[in-house]
C-alpha cells in the first residue's frame, strides 16, 4: 500500500521555492519522493513536469530568476516496490530580487551563470598575475570579460596569496538618491566549508559585513548553474542600503574579502527600489 505525502509545505525566497512535508514511515519502504513543478496551473505528474527526487522530506526548487513568480508543485511517494501514492500539492512564489528595480550600477547578468566574467570557468591560477592588487572597475569603461573576475577570493586561498582581496566598484550618479536602495549579490557557488565573510563598505563607510553561504566547491572549475544536473550551489545576497551613504558625482563601493575562501560571481548590483 502507497504511502502519501503528508503536511506538505512551500515558502518563497530570491530565486528558489523551498518544499518540507512529514518523513513517511519506514514501513513499507520509500525509494523516493517526486517532486513535479509548473506555473500557471497544477502540474501533471509526468516526465516532462519532474523538477527532481529526494530521499528527504525536503526539496529546494532554485535558479527561478530576480522576478516573483508562481509555482504550482505535486509531490508523490514512490515506494521501493514502485507503488506510488495520491499527489500532494501546493503553491508558492519567490521574493521579488532587489535586481528587478532601477539599477543605479550592475556589474554581470543576474542569469545564475558566471560565464561573462573574466578567467571564467576556470582560469583562478591566472588570478595573481591578472589581478595583482585586486579589482579596480570604473562603470562605463571597465568590463566584466576583462576587468572583473568570476572568483572574489579570501585569506585561505594559496592560489590567491592567503590575503585579502579588495575589489572596488566605481560609478558616477547625477544626483543623490533620496528613495530606497537595495544590494543584490548573486554568487553561483562559493566554497564548501570556509565561505567566508567580506566588508561591504561605501564611501568610505562600513555598511556591513556579509557572512557568505557555504556552496558546493565547484563554482572555481564551471559557471552555468542552469546546466542540468551541474554540481553548483548558487546564494544571494540581499540588503537594504542607506540612501545618504551615495552622493552625486563619482561613488565608491567596495567587498574586501577578510576571511576564509572564495566566491564565484553571478552579479552584483545596486537599485532603486519600491514596494519591498
Amino acid at each position: 500500500m502507497a504511502r502519501n505525502v503528508q503536511g506538505l509545505r512551500a515558502t518563497g525566497r530570491v530565486a528558489a521555492i523551498d518544499l518540507r512535508w512529514e518523513r513517511a514511515p519506514w514501513e513499507p519502504l520509500v525509494d523516493h519522493y517526486a517532486v513535479y513543478a509548473a506555473r500557471g496551473r497544477a502540474p501533471e505528474t509526468e516526465p516532462a513536469a519532474l523538477v527532481g527526487k529526494t530521499v528527504y522530506p525536503h526539496f529546494t526548487h532554485a535558479v527561478l530568476g530576480p522576478a516573483a513568480v508562481t509555482w504550482h508543485y505535486r509531490v508523490v511517494t514512490v515506494l521501493a516496490s514502485g507503488a506510488r501514492g495520491r499527489p500532494a500539492g501546493v503553491s508558492a512564489s519567490t521574493v521579488a530580487s532587489y535586481a528587478t528595480g532601477q539599477p543605479l550600477v550592475v556589474v554581470g547578468s543576474f542569469d545564475h551563470k558566471g560565464l561573462e566574467f573574466a578567467l571564467s570557468p576556470a582560469g583562478n591560477s591566472r588570478y595573481l598575475a591578472t589581478f595583482p592588487n585586486g579589482v579596480d572597475y570604473r562603470h562605463g569603461v571597465s568590463r566584466p570579460a576583462t576587468d572583473w573576475p568570476y572568483l572574489h577570493p579570501g585569506p585561505a586561498d594559496a592560489w590567491a596569496g592567503r590575503r585579502r582581496h579588495l575589489f572596488t566598484l566605481r560609478f558616477a550618479l547625477d544626483a543623490a538618491p533620496t528613495g530606497a536602495l537595495g544590494l543584490a549579490l548573486w554568487l553561483t557557488d562559493t566554497h564548501a566549508t570556509i565561505p567566508g565573510k567580506g566588508v561591504l563598505a561605501v564611501n568610505g563607510t562600513e555598511i556591513t559585513t556579509i557572512a557568505f553561504e557555504g556552496g558546493a566547491t565547484k563554482g572555481s572549475l564551471e559557471g552555468d548553474a542552469t546546466r542540468p544536473n551541474n554540481p553548483l550551489k548558487p546564494s544571494f545576497v540581499e540588503l537594504p542600503l542607506p540612501a545618504a551613504a551615495f552622493r552625486a558625482g563619482e561613488n565608491v563601493l567596495t567587498l574586501e574579502k577578510t576571511e576564509g575562501s572564495w566566491h564565484a560571481y553571478d552579479a552584483i548590483g545596486v537599485f532603486a527600489v519600491t514596494g519591498r
